[in-house]
């Protein structure tokens, strides 16, 4: 499993009321939530992001409160990824259970925004392609990786108990 994007930068302590404002929490529609995603952040940041695009950031990136409407937020806007030095735990769990890809490496600072930037889960490989750079991590275990290929956990469940 590999993808590709453009690098979208953001800081250290990016909290989930960042990502997605609590105002918008009275609602689960996925394209709703995405129409705000990094609003209070980064006015516009929504309409800037193109499919398969991957997020950067540096230290504890989704920490605050327990909300999986973030990670949702970025999922549905079409960002292929999150990269950081470090997640906030509750964030890096509800980001596996929707089927979001996050991935800590000690390098994230050195990504420039608008670099191409590619991940290998499988291998465990990160890969700034504007700048040759490449960082290893973790390689998502099979499990894992069927997760997030079947979009969530729910829905992995889901098939495999009807397989």
């Amino acid at each position: 499993m590999v993808m590709k994007g453009r690098a979208w930068k953001f800081g250290d302590h990016v909290n989930t009321d960042d990502i997605i404002a609590a105002r918008y929490l009275d609602t689960t529609d996925p394209a709703e939530l995405a129409s705000h995603c990094m609003e209070t952040v980064r006015p516009g940041f929504a309409a800037q992001v193109s499919p398969g695009d991957i997020i950067v950031a540096g230290e504890n990136f989704g920490c605050g409160s327990s909300r999986e409407h973030a990670p949702i937020s970025i999922k549905a806007l079409g960002v292929s990824a999150v990269i950081a030095k470090s997640f906030a735990r509750i964030f890096l769990r509800n980001a596996i259970n929707i089927g979001l890809p996050v991935i800590e490496i000690d390098g994230a600072a050195q990504i420039t925004e608008g670099d191409l930037v590619s991940i290998d889960l499988e291998k465990g490989v990160v890969s700034d392609e504007t700048s040759g750079s490449r960082w290893r991590c973790p390689p998502y275990p099979a499990f894992l990786r069927q997760i997030i290929e079947s979009g969530g956990l729910m829905q992995w469940v889901r098939k495999r108990t009807t397989e």
